[in-house]
């Protein structure tokens, strides 16, 4: 066994590519449009993961985009993505100046969480040990839910 890719459903393609691909630096790999059952699929990969993912397929993030409208709610039942970053503060600074509410910063260091245009929640690790606490994001406060 082995992992292929995590699928979330996107509301608005446009969003979630600023999100998934601008903001956090994934890449789009291949996409797939299908007429008869009217949707979406975009599958993308980590940078460090590119080769992997047009070899073999794997991992990838599938983002499905159903063309008729629908409610998915909050995304809470979803759970979280998860990417390890070189650079956890840095990380974060991309993505506030991007836009991206950082939703519990990384005050230890270690660990961010961000959500998506959709409500998923994307979950950030630092490569390797924690980095020394540093402002602005050690005294941070969490802002909203993940």
């Amino acid at each position: 066994m082995r992992y292929l890719h995590t699928m979330v459903r996107v509301r608005d393609i446009d969003d979630s590519l600023a999100f998934y691909c601008e903001a956090l630096g994934l890449v789009e790999i291949r996409r797939m449009e299908n007429a008869q059952g009217r949707f979406t699929l975009i599958f993308l990969a980590a940078p460090g993961d590119e080769a992997s993912a047009r070899s073999n397929k794997a991992p990838m993030l599938e983002l499905t985009y159903n063309w008729d409208a629908e409610d998915y709610g909050s995304a809470r039942n979803f759970g979280h993505l998860a990417f390890l970053v070189d650079d956890i503060y840095a990380t974060c600074a991309r993505l506030a100046a991007a836009g991206v509410t950082i939703n519990r910063p990384p005050r230890d260091g270690h660990m961010a969480f961000v959500r998506s245009p959709d409500l998923v929640s994307v979950e950030l690790l630092q490569k390797g040990d924690a980095l020394a606490p540093a402002e602005p994001w050690a005294s941070m406060s969490n802002t909203g839910a993940w």
